[in-house]
């Protein structure tokens, strides 16, 4: 059989002959028809086409136990901003807010670390912010001066909000010392629980820290500060919120009942003692009615030079 009994015998020999389904897609357009083009309309009953998916979230964690409901989160301050006096801090030798570091200003932040590391110690009564109570043996040993310089180093903090709770009750006089305006305060809202303590809460203008007044005396102050109101109150300040420390300047031990009432309400204790003036038999009595609290820790207030020769003031140019 020769060559022109083939049918396209005109094509040129070089030009290889295409295959069965080269030539089938010249006549059929494959490509469309995967593509859906070209079909004709598929007829399919209604009732056999699915429903569209229904979109469901996915489940949130909780955030407590199952079947627990989680605790309500304490509210903001929400009062005026009083201006604290830095005129006063400063002639009674407080550490000033926002002026040069001082030798006493660092020593409170030596304090405030190991207070830091006191406070994330296990077994604490509460779950969020932490309680911290400041006490001494007799008055006049310097609890108030470490308790307010305290809650001004610890302002200085970032990420930590103070509020400096006035709990001698008896002789108030931390606001006094910060130069705030004092009206009702943390008596007035145990003798009444309608009250809400955040209302009482005074803002000052250093950024971080509060003040809660003791407020209006009355005969019966231990009695409400040994009541289940203190504990609802402390929950109020503290639930929901870890960034919070509450610092209480406490009365003395060896002269009112106050600062041992307190003591089972708070996480942590600072016993002041006065260097040359606190005995020993005064620190242990003062320790013994402290039994409420199971983390209780010394601090020595009044020491001009330490043994390892320590001098902070020398460095920032005056005398700690």
């Amino acid at each position: 059989m020769g060559k022109q009994d083939f049918p396209h015998s005109d094509r040129d020999a070089a030009t290889p002959a295409k295959g069965l389904l080269e030539r089938a897609s010249d006549i059929f357009d494959f490509g469309g028809a995967l593509k859906g083009q070209g079909l004709p309309p598929l007829a399919v009953p209604q009732e056999l086409i699915p429903p569209p998916p229904v979109y469901t979230p996915a489940p949130v964690a909780q955030t407590s136990a199952p079947g627990i409901a989680p605790r309500p989160r304490a509210a903001d301050w929400t009062g005026p901003v009083q201006k604290l006096d830095r005129d006063v801090l400063g002639e009674n030798g407080f550490i000033v807010p926002g002026a040069p570091i001082t030798g006493l200003a660092e020593e409170f932040r030596i304090i405030k670390r190991e207070l830091q590391a006191g406070l994330r110690s296990e077994g604490s009564p509460h779950e969020d912010g932490r309680v911290v109570l400041v006490a001494s043996a007799h008055p006049g040993d310097g609890k108030t001066f470490c308790a307010v310089n305290l809650a001004l180093s610890l302002a200085a903090e970032s990420n930590i909000e103070v509020l400096l709770v006035d709990g001698d009750v008896a002789k108030p006089d931390a606001p006094r010392v910060l130069g705030l305006e004092v009206h009702k305060g943390l008596l007035d809202v145990l003798a009444d629980p309608a009250l809400r303590v955040e209302d009482y809460v005074i803002r000052t203008d250093v950024p971080g820290l509060s003040v809660l007044p003791a407020g209006t005396g009355t005969t019966r102050d231990g009695e409400f500060l040994a009541s289940a109101q203190m504990d609802s109150v402390i929950a109020a300040l503290v639930s929901g919120r870890p960034e919070r420390i509450v610092i209480i300047d406490s009365a003395p031990l060896l002269a009112a009942s106050a600062a041992s009432i307190l003591a089972a309400h708070v996480d942590l204790t600072l016993l002041v003692v006065r260097a040359d003036r606190t005995s020993e038999t005064a620190l242990r009595d003062a320790a013994e009615l402290l039994n409420g609290c199971r983390n209780v820790q010394l601090m020595l207030n009044g020491v001009k030079f330490s043994a390892s020769g320590r001098r902070f003031g020398t460095y920032y140019g005056r005398e700690g």
